[in-house]
């Protein structure tokens, strides 16, 4: 075992102590000021970039594409986007009731036509749906 002397020895040994110096406060302005200018550097480098790329864009597509420039406005080969989705809906739909509503032939040499579709459910609920015969035994 350890003597009371020893122990207390050892702690005036390792007694706590207060910070002879304080904080560098030259460091931590240095180093501010070096973020500051690190901050700077890489905003003005940014704005440089977005002033190349607003200069690039606002060439003409020919300088940087000649073989599209030689094509001219030629259209692309069909199909084609539609330009008025609902005008068009609205002309088929209006096409579509005029053969639904109208007389006309589908096969002269036949001899079919086309009646319109009241007339055609007219006559199905007067004449009825043709019947099969019954079936021989």
């Amino acid at each position: 075992m350890a003597n009371h002397e020893d122990v207390q020895l050892h702690a005036e040994a390792h007694a706590p102590e207060h910070e002879t110096s304080d904080v560098n406060v030259r460091g931590i302005l240095a180093f501010v000021a070096a973020l500051l200018a690190v901050a700077i550097a890489v905003h003005l480098l940014i704005g440089l970039l977005f002033l190349y790329f607003a200069g690039r864009e606002a060439r003409p597509a020919e300088a940087a594409y000649p073989l599209a420039a030689a094509e001219g406005t030629r259209e692309p080969p069909a199909p084609r986007l539609q330009v008025t989705p609902r005008q068009d809906m609205r002309e088929l739909r209006a096409r579509e009731d005029g053969v639904l509503r109208s007389y006309g032939w589908v096969d002269r040499s036949g001899g079919i036509v086309r009646i319109p579709i009241d007339e055609a459910m007219r006559l199905t609920v007067e004449r009825g749906l043709p019947a099969r015969g019954a079936a021989a035994p």
